[in-house]
């Protein structure tokens, strides 16, 4: 894809991922409309080749208003890209997040991209060779222990490219999925500090079923303050991807990311959860304190049968 005279679309471009984006393809000649959420951070942004705009993908009517801009461009450029970057993360135990902080993400994460979707996709089936990215993660593939919440959305953006590929690929919209590892983003300090802020919440049952848990992935999440690409690398691969006449459907950037979706996708379910707990230092297996043993029961067929032969 050549960028002359042509428009792309990045959301959450205020930091991270989505501000090297931005500022990779503006530097590969297209005119990028960076969605940010704050005027501070729109005129921080504001530069050749980048346009910020304000937009909240959970709002209906700046999404709007960004279709809007797209269709009435002042130089009648067409648009070309559009990189679903926008998100947010949490870690916590699946039980201990309230239902509110799950509905949040799912409309960060997932609903905010189906609209914005929705509102670009006729201009940029309109222009021809266009290419839609959605930013996912490994954790779209496979999902790690308090990652409850991102996972579950990142699958179903997994689910909803596999779609969008087999409805607008032969409207010539080639859709392609970024599966990052590890980047090196403030992301982990936001992480880190809503983790304690979740702790601080939680029962004494559930301090008991899950500090151990809770303390492992947050020393997780310090190494990985240092750790991790550059943002403006995996910027690149996203850019290589656009630009690629025949772009993969998948992309997924970092070592970590590679090295996890193999390993998951070679050991049985079984195997790889206790791979998963001996790399965070935990035991597979764990009872609370005071609680009862599980009586050990025999499955009833054809459960029995199955559960025998392996379920991973």
């Amino acid at each position: 894809m050549t960028s002359t005279d042509r428009m792309a679309v990045v959301t959450g471009a205020s930091s991270g991922l989505g501000l090297a984006t931005a500022r990779e393809l503006a530097r590969r000649g297209f005119h990028v409309l960076a969605g940010v959420r704050k005027q501070q951070d729109a005129e921080r942004l504001a530069a050749e080749n980048v346009e910020p705009v304000i937009v909240d993908i959970t709002d209906e009517e700046q999404v709007a208003a960004l279709a809007d801009r797209v269709t009435r461009d002042p130089r009648g450029r067409r648009l070309g890209v559009l990189v679903n970057n926008a998100g947010v993360a949490l870690n916590a135990p699946a039980e201990t997040i309230p239902m509110d902080e799950w509905r949040r993400h799912f409309d960060v994460n997932f609903f905010g991209h189906v609209a914005v979707v929705r509102a670009l996709l006729p201009a940029l089936i309109a222009g021809g060779d266009g290419r839609l990215v959605n930013v996912s993660s490994i954790g779209g593939r496979v999902a790690f222990p308090t990652f409850g919440a991102y996972a579950a959305a990142k699958f179903a953006l997994e689910g909803f490219s596999d779609v969008l590929r087999r409805e607008v690929g032969r409207l010539g919209v080639k859709v392609i999925v970024i599966e990052p590892g590890n980047i090196a983003t403030p992301i982990w300090n936001k992480t880190t500090a809503t983790m304690d802020e979740m702790a601080a919440t939680m029962t004494p049952d559930q301090h008991a079923r899950y500090d151990d848990l809770v303390a492992a992935i947050r020393n997780q999440a310090e190494e990985r303050r240092s750790g991790g690409i550059q943002p403006a690398g995996a910027a690149k691969v996203i850019a290589d991807a656009i630009q690629s006449p025949k772009p993969r459907t998948r992309y997924r950037v970092g070592r970590d990311a590679k090295l996890g979706a193999v390993m998951s996708g070679l050991l049985g379910d079984r195997a790889f959860d206790r791979l998963v707990a001996r790399n965070l230092g935990l035991s597979a297996h764990r009872r609370p304190a005071g609680a009862a043993a599980p009586h050990a029961q025999p499955l009833p067929e054809p459960w029995g049968a199955r559960g025998a032969a392996g379920d991973g």
